[in-house]
């Protein structure tokens, strides 16, 4: 099935002619050769872009490979605007299945005979298709007689069989590159692809991205910056979910935003502000904020606010990696790349024999000329490259955990980029983590632990007399268990002392005979015989 599948995968980058993006330069001779006999693998699309031939190769490979288009969409500092503007489509527009094949899902789901018994009204046109599910319109009928306007998400029929494949494909993949890669220990493809795949499971399942939509909506329930549509938890099954339906400008529309009046240097700056308050303040993070999931409000354009859609890929963080990363942020924004070295260092990300020093002159080589300067003069691709680099030569270990976090950074930095080029994004994230960090240390943080563990304690705090004297009880029997093992312990390590001395003077009285038995020296050859059997038993009995 793998191999299959591998197949199907090079066949259909050849016949949309893919080829052609690596280029001549970069090629070996050997890989021009294998390419021109491949004839019956020519490029069928001559007639259009590269950047449309791309979009539909991946549109035809499945999910997964869709959802790579989407994260290069947004990355217009790396890839030529042609390509991007053709991936931006898969965003949202990609091919829709048949809308009565939807209908038939959702009253299969939801246990109706019709569709007009919970909805006044369903649109067979989808309002979106993307990847892994479509949405369509509908009004549903509330338990006081009024109408809803909602969206029905759908997830696509059959979906779940070309995933697996293609997990099971990547995983083969990630074995090959572990073993035979010089860096593929290192970058520990395995469990990022096992991180991946759990990832792209949980956005299968409808009921797990509508708890997720309700916590974010909880999380954010009186902020000016974004809006999660309510979901209707008693009409959502693993396939299907309903939820509100908001009106909004896409952000990736430029011109729509400016024409409404839109503060973009504030809408910008609160993206930002966003994301670092889902990361440190809540621990939870929308980790697919790609243009076609982020929305505008069309209320107060001098005010903006977000909208945010599709939660079905949620980030977490735990207290040490979230702690981990606020320090390395704020020692960054300070340019305190010794503290960003030792920091690495006591994570254990790299090995405990580097040098400080060497390791804290790479980051500063990498990190140093991007400060002090607008977000267009910057690219994160590019800094993440030279950092990967940096990783490379340090033997730093990727870790999986925090792949969502990088790529949703991406995400924000390209949103940015999009909205207010001149965002300075570490002048607008430093007050916030600065803020944080003060936050976890000090009075304050100790006077907000002891609250958070009073509860406990109250309810411990009765039963402290008797554990104490079960403790001061037993505490003596513990000490003599314990002194006993250790007699045990060396009795027995100095019966393997007698073994291993009466086998050596075993051995060497045996080697002792024989050598007396060749010069004929029979009564010392018996005497040192007899010698060995008495060391041998003495060994054989200690």
């Amino acid at each position: 099935m793998r191999i299959s599948r591998f197949y199907q995968i090079q066949k259909t980058l050849l016949q949309y002619g893919l080829d052609e993006l690596i280029p001549a330069q970069w090629q070996p001779w050997y890989a021009k050769l294998l390419r021109g006999s491949l004839f019956w693998l020519r490029n069928r699309y001559p007639e259009h872009s590269i950047g449309a031939r791309l979009r539909l190769a991946l549109q035809s490979l499945g999910p997964v490979w869709i959802k790579f288009g989407q994260m290069l969409s947004t990355r217009r500092d790396l890839l030529p605007a042609a390509l991007v503007d053709e991936l931006a489509i898969l965003q949202d527009k990609v091919a829709p299945f048949a809308g009565e094949e939807a209908q038939r899902l959702i009253e299969e789901a939801l246990e109706l005979t019709e569709i007009s018994e919970l909805f006044a009204h369903f649109e067979l046109i989808p309002l979106a298709s993307a990847s892994i599910a479509q949405v369509h319109t509908a009004q549903l009928k509330q338990a006081d007689g009024s109408l809803a306007d909602v969206v029905i998400k759908v997830i696509r029929p059959g979906i779940r069989k070309q995933i697996l494949a293609d997990l099971a494909l990547m995983d083969s993949l990630a074995v090959m590159a572990a073993r035979f890669l010089p860096d593929g220990k290192r970058l520990r493809p395995r469990e990022v692809v096992a991180e991946y795949r759990k990832t792209i499971l949980d956005e299968l399942d409808l009921q797990r991205e509508a708890a997720n939509a309700i916590q974010l909506r909880r999380n954010f329930a009186e902020s000016d910056s974004l809006y999660i549509p309510f979901v209707y938890a008693d009409h959502c099954r693993s396939n299907v979910m309903v939820m509100e339906r908001i009106y909004g400008i896409p952000v990736s529309d430029i011109p729509a935003l400016e024409a409404q009046g839109t503060n973009m240097e504030l809408l910008a700056k609160r993206g930002v502000e966003v994301f670092f308050t889902q990361v440190f303040r809540d621990s939870f993070f929308h980790a697919d904020m790609h243009p076609g999931n982020i929305f505008v409000s069309y209320d107060h354009p001098e005010n903006p606010k977000y909208i945010g859609i599709d939660c079905g890929i949620v980030g977490t963080l735990n207290a040490e990696d979230k702690r981990y990363l606020a320090e390395n942020f704020v020692a960054f924004f300070n340019r305190d790349y010794r503290k960003v070295a030792q920091l690495h260092l006591d994570s254990g990300w790299v090995p405990a024999h580097t040098k400080v020093e060497e390791f804290e002159s790479a980051i500063r080589t990498v990190c140093e000329p991007i400060f002090q300067k607008p977000l267009a003069e910057i690219s994160f691709g590019h800094v993440l490259l030279n950092l990967f680099n940096t990783a490379r030569r340090f033997e730093m270990q990727v870790q999986p955990q925090l792949v969502l976090l990088q790529k949703t950074l991406l995400y924000i930095e390209g949103l940015g980029r999009q909205l207010y080029p001149q965002l300075d994004l570490w002048k607008t994230a430093k007050p916030f983590l600065e803020n944080w960090v003060k936050q976890q240390v000090g009075l304050p943080a100790i006077w907000r632990q002891i609250k958070e563990n009073l509860p406990f304690w109250a309810e411990k705090m009765p039963q402290m007399p008797e554990l104490l004297h079960r403790y001061l009880e037993q505490g003596p029997r513990q000490q003599q268990a314990l002194l006993l093992q250790m007699q045990q312990m060396q009795q027995q390590q100095q019966q393997s002392k007698q073994q291993i001395i009466s086998a050596i003077l075993a051995a060497a009285c045996l080697i002792s005979a024989s050598i007396a038995f060749s010069i004929s020296t029979g009564w010392l050859a018996a005497t040192l015989g007899a010698a060995a059997v008495v060391f041998a038993i003495k060994a054989s009995l200690a």
